[in-house]
């Protein structure tokens, strides 16, 4: 029972579903990303939970960092 290594698969190779899919769940991380970002900059200090450099590296964590600022991190 040998295990077969499976070819990388390349963008060209995905079919046209996959590739849009690929692109939406881009657009929407980067999108949460930029707000929660520019949110963070902007709100003063008193209004976030936590040191707001502390909050800088947390956004960078895909879907989870800029979800958890916007969730928690906000007062």
């Amino acid at each position: 029972m040998g295990f077969r290594r499976q070819r990388k698969r390349r963008w060209q190779d995905l079919s046209t579903g996959q590739r849009r899919g690929i692109a939406v769940a881009a657009a929407v991380q980067f999108a949460l990303l930029a707000f929660a970002l520019a949110d963070l900059v902007r709100r003063p200090s008193r209004k976030v939970r936590g040191r707001k450099l502390l909050w800088l590296p947390v956004l960078f964590v895909n879907y989870f960092g800029p979800v958890a600022y916007l969730v928690a991190g906000r007062k």
